[in-house]
């Protein structure tokens, strides 16, 4: 989800010239990516890793339902000559069930992890904004522009960069607990707070055959 907490990018522009204009030489600017910033918390990282342990035997049923209607399909394909037309119609009847029941879980799935994903980073990007307000005032900075992808920020130097210090400072204010010891699982990325991607749904059943 594109994070958009910071200032707009006209907004920027015009602040920047009309401070530029008055005091050219006396303001203080700072840049910080929000959205980077958000998603390199601990905070939001841990969330992530729950997120997923959470949805993921909902997904593993999706995989299980998927892999049932694959098999009808297979068998239905496999039956075409051979079995009776009753026996093929009931075939595609349970295809067309897994179809339904697929798309029902799927959509229930998306609906659920966008909602609490939603949620999750509304709160810490507030929370962020606050931490960045506060650290701003600490460093005596005028103008803290959003430097996430998007914003029309053309160019600056490194060194206003405060976005790994506003992560240090987020990581300070709002402490999680320790990570269970590693077990050899790679870590899931912080972009995986995104709703994981629906299994293919099984192909489209043939029309019936002709000939009743």
């Amino acid at each position: 989800m594109s994070l958009r907490m910071g200032l707009r990018p006209i907004a920027v522009c015009s602040a920047l010239f009309a401070l530029s204009q008055i005091a050219s030489g006396q303001v203080k600017v700072a840049v910080v990516n929000l959205q980077e910033a958000v998603f390199k918390s601990a905070e939001i990282q841990k969330a992530d890793g729950e997120m997923q342990a959470k949805y993921k035997p909902r997904q593993e049923e999706i995989n299980t339902v998927t892999t049932e209607g694959n098999d009808l399909m297979t068998k239905y394909q496999g039956g075409q000559g051979k079995m009776t037309e009753i026996a093929l119609e009931d075939l595609q009847a349970q295809i067309q069930k897994k179809q339904r029941e697929l798309q029902r879980l799927q959509e229930d799935l998306n609906a659920d992890v966008e909602r609490e994903r939603n949620e999750v980073l509304t709160k810490a990007s507030q929370k962020m904004s606050d931490v960045v307000k506060k650290l701003a005032e600490e460093k005596g900075v005028d103008l803290v522009v959003d430097s996430m992808p998007g914003a029309t920020v053309l160019y600056f130097k490194p060194a206003l960069d405060l976005t790994t210090e506003a992560i240090a400072a987020y990581d300070k204010a709002y402490p999680v607990e320790a990570a269970p010891a590693n077990t050899g699982a790679t870590p899931a990325k912080p972009a995986a707070v995104a709703p994981p991607k629906p299994a293919a749904a099984p192909p489209k059943p043939a029309a019936t055959p002709a000939g009743r």
